[in-house]
């Protein structure tokens, strides 16, 4: 596989390595599906307990995007 055809040697900043990138873009995949899922979770239970604890994972995976946001910010180079 040549250089240009690996995603991984793709730069999302000019400043940041390219596997930091890469890994921040799929952990933010990972968080989004688990967000569609919690959140799907949340409208269709019936019973209080479920959803209470769904609306925790909502909560909980939106957090953890903001903490993934505000370390890549801290990681750049100023």
């Amino acid at each position: 596989m040549s250089a240009a055809a690996d995603p991984r040697s793709a730069r999302t900043s000019v400043d940041e390595p390219p596997d930091l990138g890469l890994l921040f873009h799929r952990l933010n995949n990972q968080l989004g599906i688990i967000l569609a899922n919690a959140e799907l979770l949340e409208a269709k239970v019936t019973d209080e307990v479920t959803r209470a604890r769904a609306s925790q994972v909502v909560a909980s995976v939106l957090d953890a995007m903001s903490t993934a946001r505000e370390i890549r910010s801290r990681t750049r180079p100023v």
